[in-house]
């Protein structure tokens, strides 16, 4: 068996794996959710800018109290518990095949698994205020200037670990050249990581975040194999593997929301991946579907503060859709193709590059 090989089978092996675990202990998962009535008390949500959100309550004020959130717990701990049970097993079978399966490597995955079992763990708190109905805005959880803070704490710690520690400070621009910006890596970083959360706002519409992230991460899964961080690209493969199982359980109507726990990890995690592969500068084409919601909300905050009136009907943009009679389903497979589509040209640039 050639090395090339090995590492195709390894990559995708070890997802389907996660997917295999995934989709086996959901079940359980669900029924707990339940059994503990963990989704909002009180419906209702609540504009960045402060106002009642009145079209986004009236599409959804009803689902929100009979689904369960924390449904990122699934990507989370899947996640965590296969890459301790392939490091575990390449300890007990030392110079082995076993040994080889191990992916958990202090130059690739230590950082992108630190920040997303603390990131999510973070997430879990506020869906934990959310579901008590205690925190900063109706239906409670911690107020986005909270999650602000910490988010760009993290990313703090992040830039200055990538440039302080490892000695980072070099950017690639495809089919242009690599850049040193210094110090100013860490300002950088901090920025990257509060767009990529920001981008979580994609959770809105059944199945919509579970497919966004899973072309996503599957599109860093190939620039890191491209790049020969195999380890890397197996953390990648198996975030999309836990995504689809994710999706089996997620798709209309949905048995559980991602909510922060998911989305929050998810979204830092990417952040970390993308300085990883030095893929900062695709990131917004691979990640294209985030952009343009992110980029709804602001134009849609600055049309009202300037223009006294809105573009959308509603914000995020997917929620325009709905607002305009798309049904929901229709609103998330377009996004899903667009978004594979996107994924697709962002590696491609990235490896012409």
């Amino acid at each position: 068996m050639t090395l090339l090989t090995f590492n195709v089978i390894k990559v995708l092996g070890i997802s389907a794996v996660a997917s295999l675990i995934a989709m086996v202990w959901c079940p359980f998962l669900i029924d707990f959710l339940y059994k503990h009535k963990l989704w909002k008390k009180q419906a209702g949500k609540k504009a960045i800018s402060g106002e009642e959100a009145v079209v986004f309550n009236k599409l959804h004020q009803e689902r929100e109290t009979k689904a369960p959130r924390m449904g990122g717990l699934l990507i989370w701990l899947t996640t965590v518990f296969v890459v301790l049970f392939f490091w575990i097993l390449s300890l007990l079978f030392p110079n082995t095949f076993f040994e080889n399966l191990n992916f958990l490597s202090r130059s690739q995955t230590w950082l992108p698994l630190f920040t997303l079992i603390v990131a999510s763990f973070v997430g879990l708190i506020d869906d934990i205020l959310v579901v008590s109905s205690l925190g900063g805005y109706i239906g409670g959880g911690l107020s986005f200037k909270k999650r602000l803070i910490i988010v760009s704490l993290i990313g703090l710690v992040g830039g200055i670990w990538f440039y302080a520690k490892l000695g980072w400070d070099i950017i690639s621009i495809p089919l242009i050249g690599h850049f040193s910006i210094g110090v100013f890596y860490v300002p950088l970083f901090i920025l990257v990581m509060i767009a990529c959360w920001s981008g979580g706002i994609i959770d809105g519409i059944d199945g919509l975040a579970g497919g966004s992230f899973a072309s996503i991460f599957g599109a860093f899964t190939i620039i890191a194999f491209s790049q020969g961080k195999v380890d890397l690209a197996t953390f990648c493969a198996v975030i999309t593997g836990t995504l689809f199982s994710f999706l089996w359980f997620n798709i209309p109507p949905a048995r559980f929301y991602m909510s922060e726990v998911g989305t929050l990890g998810l979204a830092t995690t990417l952040s970390v991946i993308a300085f990883l592969t030095d893929s900062v500068f695709v990131l917004p084409i691979i990640a294209g579907l985030l952009v343009v919601e992110v980029g709804s909300v602001i134009i849609q905050l600055l049309s009202k503060k300037f223009r006294k009136k809105k573009i959308f009907q509603s914000t995020p943009i997917h929620h325009h859709f709905e607002a305009i009679g798309w049904p929901a389903y229709k609103v998330t497979m377009r996004f899903w193709v667009v978004g594979i589509v996107l994924a697709i040209i962002g590696v491609v640039i990235k490896l012409l590059g």
